[in-house]
């Protein structure tokens, strides 16, 4: 697993980058749109990425979540072996390839759903959903089934039954032989059971020993879906909300808070470790770019993106800019791309990402707060003899930081200059330092 400890990650949602139809039609052909991800493939090695995250690519009714065949690739995308293809590509150029796995509930037009709303109490499969047929639902089925968190387009798999199971487990052991898959991003997975998240896994590892797993999770001890052999990573929205609202009210102790809290020496750290996946926006969020206050903190906090403890993930467009609010419905945080843009925000990225693969204390090492005020931030990263210090200043002004660097000078990864610490480290105004080769 030290392969994606160390991964710089990349979020694509393919149904939107490729322009695919908001609603499916069942009746057209497959539309080879998948086979223009390959030209992605220049721009992802360019910007130092080595894993990549494919939102969902499955057959499914709109926006890919609602599954209708775990089976067949989604035909507004393309074809089982176009995805084949792209993912033996995507090995070919170094990165490894997620895709969502969308298992706690699927589509009105799931297969099996399906056959339940012909037959009701006599269809095969009415086990395999939470029904109740002396009820109705919202779309007068004439049968109440639960769906996800109240929403009826999404019907709620009952994964205790062994034949739902089953089928899943087929459907992700076809992933990974036909395909070639490297891991999941398991979609809610705050909402699957221990036990079949346990099952998984171990399915999956005895077909693929470093096969990886990350969880979506939102609040809570992540530690529960982490440890005892199940997930290796999941999602980090408590720094997620740390990171943008800390810029956004000039008050870096909220997000320093966390660091500590999760990673740092103190006996409470709840996560050291623990690879955590890490993010400044993605396909259910407001772009990162739309939500600062500041634009010239957008570069800054990709900078501490890419030096806290854990993996970072950049999303697609979000690497030069794009803009998007999620008020103004998911698409316009899911946009068509037709080609990646590069600009000074992508350079910046491109940097960063080379220089933590050239930094093991960056990837696997401790964390140690060093200075902190409302806007300057200083810590240390620290692996065996290797150290590296990391410094913010997200405030308009010059700051001139006192602490103790346990070294005379260093090295500024980022602009390649000399830096000596004596009379105390000056941060400029909104910039950043990753201070190499101390001594």
């Amino acid at each position: 697993m030290d392969y994606f400890r160390a991964a710089c990650f990349y979020q694509i949602y393919p149904l939107g980058l490729l322009g695919a139809e908001l609603d499916n039609n069942f009746d057209l052909p497959p539309v080879s749109r998948l086979t223009r991800l390959h030209e992605w493939l220049p721009h992802l090695r360019r910007l130092g990425v080595n894993a990549l995250y494919l939102c969902p690519v499955f057959e499914s009714s709109r926006h890919g979540y609602d599954t209708r065949d775990y089976m067949k690739v989604d035909r507004r995308l393309g074809t089982n072996q176009e995805l084949a293809a792209f993912i033996a590509s995507c090995h070919e150029n170094g990165i490894r390839v997620v895709l969502d796995g969308v298992f706690n509930h699927v589509g009105r037009d799931f297969w099996a759903f399906h056959d339940v709303r012909v037959n009701r109490e006599n269809s095969d499969y009415a086990d395999w959903f939470h029904i109740d047929f002396s009820g109705n639902s919202n779309y007068n089925d004439g049968f109440w089934y639960e769906g996800w968190e109240g929403h009826f387009d999404l019907v709620k798999l009952n994964l205790h039954n062994p034949a739902v199971k089953n089928h899943l487990f087929d459907a992700v052991g076809m992933w990974i032989d036909n395909l070639g898959i490297d891991g999941l991003r398991l979609d809610v997975a705050y909402l699957l059971s221990k036990d079949f998240l346990s099952e998984l896994c171990a399915y999956c590892r005895n077909k693929k020993s470093d096969f990886w797993f990350v969880g979506e999770v939102l609040h809570g001890d992540y530690r529960l879906f982490m440890d005892n052999g199940l997930l290796n990573s999941v999602t980090n929205y408590e720094c997620y909300k740390g990171l943008f609202s800390s810029f956004n009210a000039v008050n870096l102790f909220e997000i320093a808070y966390a660091l500590n809290r999760q990673f740092g020496n103190d006996p409470w750290t709840l996560y050291k470790d623990r690879p955590l996946f890490n993010f400044v926006d993605n396909h259910d969020v407001n772009r990162i770019a739309s939500l600062l206050n500041e634009p010239r903190h957008l570069p800054l906090i990709y900078a501490l993106l890419f030096t806290m403890p854990g993996i970072p993930c950049v999303y697609y467009g979000s690497e030069w800019g794009t803009q998007g609010y999620k008020f103004n419905g998911d698409e316009h945080l899911r946009p068509q791309i037709d080609l990646p843009m590069w600009n000074e925000l992508s350079d910046l990225i491109s940097l960063l990402a080379k220089i933590r693969s050239e930094n093991r204390c960056l990837t696997t090492g401790g964390y140690e707060q060093l200075h902190l005020t409302n806007a300057q931030v200083i810590f240390e990263r620290s692996l065996d003899n290797e150290r590296v210090i990391v410094a913010l200043n997200i405030a308009p002004e010059d700051h001139i930081a006192h602490f103790n660097a346990n070294a005379g000078q260093g090295f500024d990864a980022l602009t390649g200059e000399r830096v000596d610490f004596g009379g105390g480290l000056c941060i400029k105004a909104y910039s950043a330092m990753i201070i190499c080769n101390l001594g």
